[in-house]
């Protein structure tokens, strides 16, 4: 899958910016706080209908103004698709593919797989279990519709008995039809988590040791109540306890996925530059893991990744990413050296643009 044209209109501080691009790399420099990432983000609004940093919709609209335009045409294989998107003040946002309106927008969900690395997730390792849980539903959700429609109807089964707890409600039957629908999807929900993580974590690494050149071994360590209980029983046990804080205090999702780096917490012993590697070995496994699964490679998204990082280690990532293994790539940096050095790598086709006040320019591959 190729991004052949991006075309932005007031997209947080990006007025207007119509992008053609190469078919392997494409890079965004400038200093910080221009709009670089708010390109990237603008990409991956169009493949999951959200931002990456989960800015809320209303706030995705440059100031001031009513509405914001996404529109990216694509290239599967020779098989053109066009994805619109359209944000209006006091409205439902609008998603069409090839000028047909979706009807859900989890029916888009896996059309357009993008993987994104950026300094945002460092919430992977230090942030709560909700990042971390989010990133695996994103994995699996990418390639298994199933999986995305029973974290959806899971979803609306723990909404319904968190309102029944905090009305008081004393009606068992409900919450017993409640409790088995959370188990039958929360069940296949964790099934296919600890199979995402068995598959995953060879991937994760390997690629680490490849750009640490070290010994070290990272892991993931996934953590679920599920592994020692029927979920059922679980809530049906904890109900009055439940009744008091008005919530759901079992199931998926309180689930958890922890880094590990030599068997110890990253998070606890890890160091800047060690946080950093195992961030961007896990987003490019998250890459090969999707490209064995899908029917096109994912786009790759690389925001800002050099930063805290050793030049040995910012080598091995260039040598990575500029091989035949990835497709097209889109790349923000401050910096033009490291660009620079990615593009001589490659020695394929690319674009460059300079990126100042939300005002996105091409540059000549001479300047």
């Amino acid at each position: 899958m190729i991004l052949n044209r991006l075309s932005i209109l007031n997209y947080k501080n990006v007025v207007q910016a119509n992008i053609v691009c190469s078919s392997k790399m494409n890079c965004f420099f400038g200093n910080n706080g221009m709009g670089k990432t708010n390109l990237l983000d603008a990409m991956y609004f169009l493949s999951f209908c959200k931002s990456h940093v989960h800015t809320p919709d209303l706030l995705i609209i440059r100031r001031d103004e009513d509405v914001c335009v996404l529109q990216g045409e694509y290239d599967f294989d020779g098989n053109s698709e066009s994805v619109f998107c359209a944000i209006r003040r006091g409205q439902r946002k609008q998603f069409k593919r090839n000028r047909k309106s979706y009807d859900k927008l989890s029916d888009h969900i896996g059309l357009l797989p993008l993987v994104m690395v950026s300094p945002s997730d460092s919430e992977l390792i230090r942030g709560g279990s909700e990042d971390r849980r989010r990133f695996m539903d994103m994995i699996i959700s990418q390639h298994d519709k199933p999986y995305l429609h029973a974290l959806i109807q899971y979803g609306k089964a723990l909404m319904q008995r968190n309102q029944l707890l905090r009305n008081q409600s004393q009606d068992n039957a409900l919450f017993e039809v409640l409790e088995m629908q959370m188990e039958a999807y929360g069940t296949e929900i964790y099934e296919k988590r600890v199979r995402m993580i068995r598959e995953f974590t060879p991937l994760f690494d390997e690629y680490y040791r490849v750009i640490c050149r070290s010994s070290e071994t990272v892991g993931l360590q996934y953590t679920s109540r599920l592994s020692t209980c029927r979920l059922a029983d679980r809530l049906a046990s904890d109900r009055e306890r439940e009744r008091i804080v008005g919530h759901t205090l079992s199931g998926i999702h309180k689930d958890d996925m922890e880094m590990t780096l030599d068997g110890h917490l990253i998070r606890q012993t890890g160091s800047q530059g060690q946080n950093k590697t195992c961030l961007i070995a896990l987003k490019l496994a998250q890459f090969t893991f999707l490209a064995a699964r899908g029917a096109t490679k994912p786009i790759l998204l690389l925001d800002d990744i050099f930063d805290k990082l050793d030049a040995e280690r910012v080598e091995q990532i260039i040598q990575l990413v500029s091989g035949e293994q990835f497709g097209q790539i889109f790349i923000t940096d401050t910096n033009r050296k490291y660009l620079d050095r990615i593009l001589s790598a490659i020695g394929q086709d690319y674009t460059l643009y300079k990126v100042d006040n939300g005002e996105v320019t091409p540059l000549d591959k001479t300047e």
